[in-house]
């Protein structure tokens, strides 16, 4: 991908991130996902109808890649069912560690497919995507 529309992508997702605003709402699950090594710090609200995500706001303090991820994560996650969202995230996940992944699951997310080549930005780029993979396994093992 052209390093310009990377750019681009990952600008105007920071700058108008996808469902920033939390509801507070009972019938959300609430994740808190915090880098420990610097201020990055993003809590979502996720609910899930019929095992499909139907909706998954997030609010918080963090830099451009982990902003501009979890708005990536969200458009790329809603209205799938949770066992596509955790198939979609490992793959994510195995692109960043660089491992071999199915790169047509991951639309938009795909512009991070460098990151590695800055590993303290790692990270920032698994941050939403980590906190989400355990709240969806912890709701797939309650609802087996």
């Amino acid at each position: 991908m052209d390093a310009n529309l990377r750019r681009t992508i990952m600008l105007d997702n920071f700058q108008n991130p996808m469902n920033r605003g939390l509801k507070g709402e009972k019938d959300y699950i609430k994740i808190n996902t915090n880098n420990e090594s610097c201020i990055d710090e993003l809590d979502f609200e996720l609910k899930i109808e019929d095992n499909i995500i139907k909706d998954l706001v997030f609010d918080g303090e963090a830099c451009a890649i982990s902003t501009s991820s979890a708005s990536i994560m969200i458009k790329t996650l809603l209205n799938k069912t949770v066992d596509e969202a955790i198939e979609i995230i490992k793959n994510y996940q195995n692109m960043i560690d660089e491992k071999e992944y199915d790169e047509d699951k991951l639309g938009e997310a795909i512009i991070y497919d460098e990151i590695y080549k800055q590993p303290n930005r790692k990270k920032c780029a698994l941050l939403s995507w980590n906190g989400l993979l355990k709240e969806l396994e912890k709701y797939k093992n309650r609802n087996i």
